[in-house]
């Protein structure tokens, strides 16, 4: 695998011999100072450049980044882009997915210099690497001030109750009726969703709103009580209904303790009554699938 040093040369000094690269910026978490730093980190760059077009119009000229496993061009995919049928939709920038023969990743971003001018707003994780026309004279020092987990309003946090304890009947419907994937999926989508702010506002309240959740909740074990962390863990089930059953009212469990707790902390109000009435019709539906499986 080649070294960080290497990576970071050769990105460099493909931007300082195309005079079409103007400004290279590294963000995501090789910029965050907070970050663990390992070897399968991506290298997520940016290159503001004059002249997109010509580097569009023929995609060789990435070939210079090594020998790739694969390569993803998310802009000129259909799937995922069906909203951008119509002109006005499409992105400005222009990304390259690379993951290389060596196990290194570079996920570059072409962005045009124009962009510069029309509100343009930078990622508090960016270091500046290269600036040929001192666009940025007074560079800010990278942080990870944009994903900092963020204190709710009353009004979130009850939206964010609500709607946990409406889907969580979609669970029941599905086990009831012997739907195990539709169950599953509305157990990991909409309820986990909901689960999981919750968890983050829990980390948030306990470090005064400092920290970062991280993608997919990465930072959540370094943030709880280990007892915690575990109970979570025991909320991924697998096919079996009994799992799936024992892991949604985990979850309500959980899910509870945490909301009562913010609630008091940020003084908000909870809604015990929607708690109550929908926990009772979930027992009420697993006791009626229970007497079906054992017919």
């Amino acid at each position: 695998m080649r070294s960080e040093n290497e990576i970071m040369s050769l990105i460099l000094n493909v931007a300082k011999t195309d005079n079409r690269i103007r400004v290279v910026f590294l963000n995501g978490s090789r910029a965050n100072p907070n970050a663990k730093k390992d070897i399968l980190q991506d290298y997520d760059i940016v290159y503001v450049v004059r002249a997109i077009e010509s580097f569009l119009s023929d995609h060789n000229w990435i070939d210079i980044f090594g020998e790739r496993l694969i390569l993803q061009i998310p802009e000129e995919m259909i799937l995922g882009n069906e909203e951008k049928d119509n002109e006005a939709a499409k992105s400005v920038a222009f990304p390259y997915l690379m993951l290389f023969e060596d196990g290194n990743r570079i996920d570059l971003t072409l962005l045009p210099i124009e962009e510069l001018e029309n509100e343009f707003e930078l990622d508090s994780l960016s270091v500046l690497l290269m600036d040929k026309d001192n666009l940025f004279p007074d560079f800010p020092t990278s942080s990870d001030l944009d994903y900092l987990i963020r204190k709710p309003t009353e009004k979130e946090f009850l939206d964010c109750c609500n709607e946990f304890w409406w889907v969580s009947a979609y669970v029941a419907k599905g086990l009831w009726r012997g739907q195990i994937l539709y169950a599953k999926d509305m157990l990991e989508y909409p309820v986990r969703a909901m689960f999981m702010k919750m968890i983050e506002w829990h980390i948030g309240t306990k470090t005064n709103f400092l920290v970062s959740f991280g993608k997919s909740g990465k930072n959540i074990e370094e943030n709880i009580h280990p007892l915690l962390w575990n109970r979570i863990l025991a909320t991924y089930p697998n096919a079996e209904p009994e799992n799936i059953w024992n892991s949604l009212f985990l979850m309500l469990e959980i899910f509870r303790e945490l909301a009562t707790k913010i609630s008091n902390q940020l003084q908000f109000n909870y809604n015990f009554k929607e708690d109550e009435k929908i926990t009772q019709y979930l027992k009420g539906i697993m006791t009626l699938s229970n007497m079906e499986r054992n017919k």
